[in-house]
């Protein structure tokens, strides 16, 4: 059995979209698996930007980032799921992230322990849908938000390994095509990859 975290990143509040879908459908192979699931969905919360680096450093985070980081620490997979926008994470979701990983989080609270991640050990799987074809974003584009998301943030607090999953052409997409792509979120929940 595996703790596992998804992270809805879509910054549309109340489902409908093809992210909550994802995530619903991973969370319903997770259980089918008999793994335990944890949600945090990011346009539910209530938080500031951080604006400046006494903030980063030392401001205590407003409560929803507090239980937030609560689950991230329980889990033992996470989940990050969002929608490709103006080529990288919606503000949201990296608003999000730069609020649940601050040092005195990351650090255990540890006066001067530098680095030494509480996540540290934990796996992750990224999902990010698109309009344009996947291969596009990863030929063209460089996938520049997926690599900066695992190696400048992911990587950088201990979480690996960090697969990956495109999902192209979204606005076009059929409706087996839609169905075959839960059912792969299924699989991928089942065996908490």
């Amino acid at each position: 059995m595996t703790h596992i975290t998804i992270i809805q990143g879509h910054p549309t509040s109340g489902g409908g979209h093809f992210c909550h879908a994802l995530a619903d459908a991973y969370a319903e192979g997770a259980f089918a698996g008999g793994h335990q699931v944890r949600f945090i969905t990011v346009a539910d919360l209530d938080f500031p930007l951080l604006r400046s680096k006494a903030d980063w450093d030392g401001a205590l985070p407003p409560a929803p980032i507090t239980e937030a980081q609560r689950t991230l620490a329980w889990a033992e997979h996470l989940v990050i799921i969002y929608p490709l926008w103006l080529g990288g994470m919606p503000a949201i979701l990296k608003g999000f992230l730069e609020q649940a990983l601050r040092p005195a989080f990351m650090t255990g609270g540890r006066e001067g322990a530098g680095w030494k991640s509480v996540l540290k050990g934990r796996s992750s799987r990224i999902v990010i849908t698109m309009g344009m074809p996947a291969f596009a974003y990863r030929w063209y584009f460089g996938a520049h938000s997926l690599k900066s998301l695992k190696r400048s943030i992911l990587s950088l607090v201990g979480i690996g390994p960090n697969r990956h999953t495109l999902i192209g052409m979204i606005e076009g997409m059929g409706d087996s095509k839609r169905a075959a792509r839960l059912e792969a979120m299924r699989r991928l929940g089942k065996r908490a990859r």
